[in-house]
């Protein structure tokens, strides 16, 4: 209940903050009012278009995540088994990581269909992080364990279930942590520069368009509570993956 209360009162600091710049500034196209955006929130919920934009986003950054886990995952155990490899692909990560989401975007743009650019840029995003961090949880086990778990003639299953997962584990949730969030804004950039009917980066540049500064700023309340509903989610799905192999 404590740390309840503490979150409410930090999200009550900030929401009045934002009507103090609200009241300050006094000019609702630039800063709107946290009422007039919560109804306007409460207006999209009603909507059936809401929901499927909604739904179209997610579908896309979940799949843009998945993707670039298991390339993450796939790449990390290559690496970390193979100097050679590492050696050869790491100039690849840095790249990926150096290089500006809106370069990324505008490539896929050439390369792919409207639909799948989001997915693309997501997958791009999440990719080197989950494979930094993976590789460095597999380098992060310790090789008396493995060898305690030899003497024992465990099998090559259950010391990669026993052992290798749970040393790996912290450093894979802490990998998606970043990555989710991650995932939702390459996404949704990846949507408003690109923009495909029915989704949230196509309803967000339309507001921009029409100077709809309310509905911009409920369509940006509605994907962060999205992003932080979504990344509960993935670790909790990563937390039971877990302790089902332990």
């Amino acid at each position: 209940m404590k740390k309840s209360l503490i979150y409410a009162l930090s999200a009550f600091f900030w929401i009045g903050l934002w009507q103090g710049i609200y009241l300050l500034v006094d000019k609702p196209i630039l800063v709107p009012s946290p009422l007039s955006v919560l109804i306007r929130l409460g207006e999209f919920a009603v909507q059936k278009e809401f929901w499927l934009s909604v739904g179209t986003s997610l579908f896309r950054v979940a799949s843009g995540l998945l993707l670039g886990t298991v390339l993450g995952i796939f790449s990390a155990v290559l690496t970390a088994k193979s100097p050679v490899l590492k050696t050869l692909f790491s100039p690849l990560l840095h790249i990926i990581k150096a290089t500006p989401v809106a370069s990324f975007i505008i490539l896929a743009i050439l390369w792919l269909s409207v639909e799948n650019v989001p997915i693309f840029t997501a997958m791009l995003i999440v990719f080197p992080v989950v494979w930094a961090n993976v590789e460095k949880g597999i380098l992060s086990v310790d090789s008396m364990l493995i060898q305690m778990g030899k003497a024992f003639r465990l099998s090559e299953k259950d010391i990669f279930l026993r052992i290798t997962v749970p040393s790996v584990k912290p450093f894979f949730s802490a990998a998606m942590t970043g990555a989710v969030g991650m995932a939702w804004k390459a996404g949704i950039a990846a949507e408003v520069i690109c923009p495909y009917k029915d989704s949230i980066g196509s309803a967000l540049h339309d507001s921009k368009i029409y100077f709809e500064t309310v509905d911009t700023f409920a369509w940006t309340v509605a994907v962060v509570v999205l992003s932080v509903l979504f990344e509960k989610l993935v670790l909790m799905l990563a937390s039971k993956g877990g302790k089902k192999n332990a």
